[in-house]
């Protein structure tokens, strides 16, 4: 054993090194930029009380109400190939980071080699040709660099940074899919309304028109009624197919978003009447609700590597040095490789200087500036792209409750309209056309108190996702 205690010592030499070597990093302090956006939402309302739950705080199913809206979600949860992509992605990016991460250590390895070669009788000493050979086996690392400005460090600063900002990622792309499949659902939900509504208005136009057929027979209204009121019959089986279509359609979006076939027992018949179990969602000041959206948090950490690849850049103008070394063996004969006396051992440290790089260097350094400028301006655009998505949110929020009063009075109005106008026809004050006029009415304004009603619930949804709602 005594044979290989120099070899051992050079190793460990060589391994201790990197403990003096004082790898301080070059990369700049790195500063949050200033939120440029407003100190407060247009139209937020009252400010959320200090101990009210953050929207990124409240699990999704702890904030839909519907039993079966929530087993959708999780079906495409579990199903949505986007959504696993982004999840391999995360996978992705944790390998890469660990690669990185390998650099701020040596490789060691193993190596058996043999050479042999042959020398003719006029190259050698003796006049006679001569074959020698050269066993060796070795333990050691090769051009292991030391870090001792930081740039391996920064590079894995980096990569860690890349990482956590594909987490983010999948962050963002599992809450924007929550409120993709319930904005469907209840686009589903609203499309069954509209045609139960068309079947409804097809099913009475059609017990209209043959009661007018039977008045025209004999002879107490004109042919023009009659023909007004097929008009309205076939107007009303047209809506009654094309809702028909725009429901398959809704199907299968919602089947593309699950990954998996829908269950008949998973879809609504109508809207719900509530959506959230919770009454209204803390919106509180824009700067510390946006920062915690996963998107402006994964423009952040690409922020964050761009900062530390100019640490990387900085360090490639100072010297660097590795560090080769190994110990083993060596004999001219395979069964003396073991032997005593055939210890071997080589430690070649090698430094380099940058002197001339023809200007690589500081374009290097230059781009890695560059594209730090280029993340705080993507972050800032983040930010108030986020800020943005929650104003008009809430400003579509502040004026719903109006908008529903006046469409469910619009729909009372004209239903007794339709009502009125059906007494004045049949005792001959007005015309058929009168009467047709006012049941399409009617029928358009059913239409947009359901468009209302869905636009409501999807705002519920919507405004979960732009607060960076929990997954």
């Amino acid at each position: 054993m005594k044979r290989f205690s120099f070899q051992i010592r050079v190793l460990v030499f060589a391994l201790g090194t990197s403990l003096v070597a004082g790898c301080a990093s070059m990369a700049p302090d790195y500063q949050r930029p200033t939120a440029p956006v407003p100190a407060e939402f247009p139209q937020a309302g009252a400010k959320a009380p200090a101990n009210a739950p953050l929207a990124e705080n409240i699990p999704w199913r702890d904030y839909f109400a519907d039993p079966r809206l929530r087993e959708v979600i999780a079906q495409a949860l579990a199903n949505n190939r986007d959504l696993r992509v982004a999840t391999l992605n995360i996978e992705k990016a944790r390998a890469q980071y660990l690669i990185q991460r390998a650099d701020l250590f040596p490789s060691i390895g193993a190596t058996g080699s043999q050479s042999a070669q042959r020398l003719p009788g006029d190259l050698t000493s003796s006049g006679e040709a001569a074959t020698s050979r050269q066993y060796n086996a070795n333990i050691g690392f090769t051009a292991w660099e030391l870090d001792f400005f930081g740039r391996i460090r920064s590079l894995n600063d980096a990569a860690m940074q890349q990482y956590l900002a594909t987490e983010e990622a999948q962050r963002s792309v599992q809450i924007s899919l929550i409120a993709e499949v319930a904005q469907a659902w209840l686009t589903y939900a609203a499309d069954r309304e509209r045609l139960a509504l068309a079947n409804r208005t097809y099913a009475t136009r059609v017990t209209s028109h043959e009661l007018i057929q039977r008045s025209f027979a004999v002879g107490v209204v004109s042919e023009l009624d009659v023909r007004q009121s097929e008009s309205l019959v076939q107007s009303a089986r047209a809506d009654k197919a094309r809702y028909q279509t725009v429901l398959a359609l809704d199907e299968n979006a919602l089947t593309l978003l699950l990954g998996s076939s829908l269950r008949a027992e998973w879809m609504p018949d109508s809207l719900t009447t509530s959506v959230s179990t919770l009454g209204a969602l803390p919106v509180g000041v824009p700067s510390e609700v946006l920062v915690r959206r996963p998107d402006i948090l994964q423009a952040e950490y690409a922020l964050r590597a761009a900062n530390a690849n100019i640490g990387a850049a900085r360090a490639a103008f100072f010297p660097s040095i590795t560090l080769t070394a190994g110990a083993g063996t060596a004999s001219a004969a395979l069964d003396g490789l073991f032997a005593s006396g055939s210890g071997a051992w080589s430690f070649m440290p090698q430094i380099r200087v940058p002197i001339f790089e023809a200007g690589r260097l500081q374009a290097s350094l230059d781009v890695a500036e560059v594209q730090r400028d280029i993340g705080v301006a993507q972050y800032e655009k983040s930010i108030q792209t986020a800020f943005r998505e929650v104003a008009d949110v809430l400003a579509e929020k502040a004026t719903l409750d109006e908008r529903l009063d006046a469409r469910r009075k619009l729909v009372a109005a004209n239903t007794d309209s339709v009502r009125l106008s059906e007494v004045r026809y049949n005792s001959g004050m007005d015309s058929f056309f009168v009467l047709l006029d006012a049941q399409r009415t009617l029928f358009s304004s059913e239409l947009l108190l359901i468009e209302v009603r869905l636009l409501e619930a999807v705002n519920h949804v919507t405004l979960y996702k732009v607060l960076g709602g929990g997954g």
